[in-house]
């Protein structure tokens, strides 16, 4: 018998048969796709890898994709589905605070749902993270409660293990992240004119940070997998993962400069709409849990 059942938002990139299978809930984000003056509300929820594809198609073709917070009622109704189900202890795991105020609104709805079911026991944390970070927060939660660790020894594991991982973002096209705020437009076009990729990594204020630019697609490629060299895995969280925007090819060109260089073979996962509408289509990144803290403040 499960001491306590876990629930997650959709920005863990954890797949649909993967949730099943595991028997996660999950809250699905929204997002709006706009072309002209058509606008769509999707969720995300994709059952397929053919979904994914046809997300990152769709922005290479010009649709503005904007994300949103999941906001409280979708919280209350997650929460609400799970006491009527009979769960009474339960860890949920938001997106990280650097990026999203969302366990603010996941400990709201735990208080509203409290009302009418005065006997659950609830608890949600922030992952530090997003993408494969979260999902190696819920992966690391799933093993502890499995060991037979109880509800407030996992949340503990939890909140200090989420500053260890790290993630190098190899950003393709800059004008997406200038569209997020995250550069400014000028350097965009320019950036973009000289080939310039951006490296990406979180703070240890789980904010994202460009650490720094590179020249060329090549040379930022060999770059992050060098970053690999100041960090050792955390064996009790093995966890290490390639996670790519519609850009398979360059996603297993990384995998293999990382098996040559350091012997390592990362599983290849698909981000998801969320976080991938800011990164951009093509783009690749890489993470792992660390024995080390992240470097940048």
């Amino acid at each position: 018998m499960k001491s306590f059942e876990i629930s997650v938002d959709s920005t863990c990139d954890l797949y649909a048969e993967e949730l099943k299978n595991l028997g996660i809930y999950m809250a699905p984000l929204e997002y709006t796709m706009t072309s002209g003056d058509n606008v769509v509300v999707e969720k995300d929820n994709y059952e397929c890898k053919q979904d994914y594809i046809n997300f990152y198609d769709k922005l290479r073709s010009g649709v503005i994709a904007k994300t949103s917070i999941l906001n409280v009622q979708s919280h209350i109704d997650l929460f609400t589905e799970m006491a009527k189900n009979g769960v009474k202890n339960a860890l949920h795991i938001s997106q990280g605070y650097g990026l999203s105020p969302t366990v603010d609104n996941a400990n709201v709805a735990i208080e509203s749902v409290k009302k009418d079911f005065p006997d659950i026991n609830f608890v949600a944390v922030e992952s530090g993270s997003t993408t494969i970070g979260e999902g190696f927060i819920v992966r690391a939660a799933l093993k502890m409660r499995d060991e037979g660790k109880t509800l407030q020894e996992t949340v503990n594991k939890l909140n200090e293990i989420k500053h260890f991982i790290q993630h190098f973002i190899l950003a393709n096209d800059l004008n997406f992240l200038a569209r997020g705020g995250r550069i400014p437009k000028a350097s965009a076009m320019i950036g973009s004119m000289l080939q310039v990729k951006p490296v990406i990594e979180f703070g240890k204020d789980g904010k994202l940070k460009v650490c720094r630019k590179e020249i060329g697609l090549k040379k930022a490629l060999k770059s992050i997998v060098n970053d690999f060299e100041n960090f050792t895995i955390n064996e009790e969280f093995p966890f290490i993962a390639i996670v790519h925007t519609d850009n398979e090819p360059l996603a297993n060109e990384l995998q293999t400069m990382l098996f040559e260089k350091y012997g390592i073979k990362p599983e290849i996962r698909i981000m998801g709409p969320i976080i991938g509408a800011h990164v951009g289509p093509n783009s690749v990144a890489y993470g792992f849990i660390s024995n080390e803290q992240r470097p940048y403040e």
